[in-house]
């Protein structure tokens, strides 16, 4: 396999992009590999990588190029959301109590906030959205890639984007959700691409409102399979987190080849 850093353009935004490519001219068929909130990091290029030997084209958007890149390195990351982790939902819910808890945080914390807060917008997550069907049209021009088989998938934050995408590109080939949240449910009528969705049972933030995503699907007459793996937590796919479940990590990774058509 080779690997690149890449650039494509994203509603008017250049962005960043990790691509590995496997042997052979091609057309291979190609997926995007959407980041957790922490960024394309080295579980993210694992995963990149892991396609390319089943015969993707994999490209991995780091979705904090330029402005973002600063504010979202790992340790503010983290210093965020133990921040919100330890606030109560009350304060939460509540800008003008959120920005009073600050004040008793450290400068640093407080930037680390403010960035994670806005990265986790709905305003922030839907342009980022709008930019990767700029992923799309990326692979498209490929030459070593079926513009056919151009699938995405996503984990957490970046299952959110890959639910999402589904909704924006209408060349999107096939959709893959682990662990994110469910797409604006009055666009799902502008999904063309077949979606399979996994979850954890333990992840009740999420998939508890997984029924209204497949009521939705089934109203619209769209292609949606889901999964639930009772014992997993959030992130259960992660080899690099605490909550990785290596028997439903295993099986995920069977139900999407197979949903790819692999093997």
């Amino acid at each position: 396999m080779r690997e690149e850093n890449i650039t494509f353009v994203g509603h008017g935004r250049q962005i960043d992009g990790y691509l590995v490519r496997p042997d052979g001219i091609g057309p291979h068929p190609a997926i995007i590999v959407l980041m957790e909130i922490w960024g394309v990091d080295g579980h993210i290029r694992d995963v990149a990588q892991r396609f390319a030997a089943q015969g993707f084209v994999a490209l991995a958007p780091d979705m904090y190029t330029d402005q973002y890149k600063e504010a979202m390195k790992p340790d503010n990351i983290m210093a965020g959301m133990m921040f919100l982790r330890q606030a109560s939902p009350e304060i939460q819910r509540d800008p003008a109590k959120m920005a009073d808890a600050l004040k008793d945080r450290t400068p640093e914390e407080q930037i680390a906030l403010k960035a994670l807060m806005q990265v986790m917008s709905s305003e922030t997550r839907q342009t980022f959205a709008e930019e990767l069907v700029g992923a799309v049209d990326y692979l498209k021009k490929r030459p070593e890639v079926d513009a056919q088989r151009i699938a995405s998938l996503g984990f957490c934050f970046g299952g959110g984007l890959s639910a999402n995408l589904a909704t924006l590109s209408p060349d999107l080939w096939k959709s893959v959700i682990f662990y994110g949240e469910n797409p604006p449910l009055d666009r799902v009528s502008q999904i063309r691409a077949e979606v399979l969705a996994l979850y954890g049972g333990k992840d009740r933030r999420i998939t508890d409102l997984v029924p209204a995503f497949q009521r939705a699907m089934d109203e619209a007459d769209k292609p949606f399979t889901y999964k639930v793996y009772g014992n997993a937590q959030h992130a259960f796919f992660n080899d690099t987190r605490p909550m990785y479940h290596p028997y439903a990590a295993k099986d995920a990774w069977y139900e999407v080849l197979r949903f790819l058509n692999v093997g």
